[in-house]
């Protein structure tokens, strides 16, 4: 996908909101997670916000996407003091897009679920970097360096 157009959608977004990509600020970090109010995506999200203004004053804009629902994400977005909308994606269309969606084993069990993965969009709407399969210590840095080198 790296250096190839993001594809266009679509999807419900908090605070009564509706995320366009095609109107959407750009550099873009797109973050997909698997499951609100987790251990690893709370911490993923916490990175995200405790240096948000870092990636505002470098030009960027931050969304997180998965497959709860937006009442589920509200509050999400409330007990950690989130300041980026969360997307909501139940039918996995934007998951799919990105492929995202994996096969994983949990507990013994093979479930469906998202694989923590990170996308930044540049300014020309391209795909200038990927990260899939995302360790969360320090990956809000990483990400953050990334689009300070743009």
């Amino acid at each position: 996908m790296l250096e190839q157009r993001c594809p266009d959608f679509t999807l419900p977004a908090t605070s009564d909101q509706t995320f366009h990509l095609a109107t959407a600020g750009k550099p873009l970090v797109i973050y997909f997670y698997p499951k609100d109010n987790t251990p690893g995506c709370t911490n993923e999200a916490m990175g995200f916000r405790d240096l948000y203004a870092e990636f505002v004053a470098a030009g960027a804009q931050i969304v997180g996407i998965s497959r709860d629902s937006l009442k589920s994400h509200e509050n999400f977005k409330a007990k950690f003091s989130l300041p980026f909308e969360l997307l909501s994606d139940t039918e996995e269309t934007v998951c799919t897009l990105f492929d995202v969606i994996k096969i994983k084993n949990m507990y013994g069990k093979k479930v469906k679920g998202i694989e923590r993965s990170t996308f930044v969009i540049g300014p020309d709407g391209d795909i200038v970097r990927a990260w899939r399969g995302v360790k969360v210590p320090e990956h809000a840095q990483e990400v953050l360096e990334c689009i300070r080198s743009l």
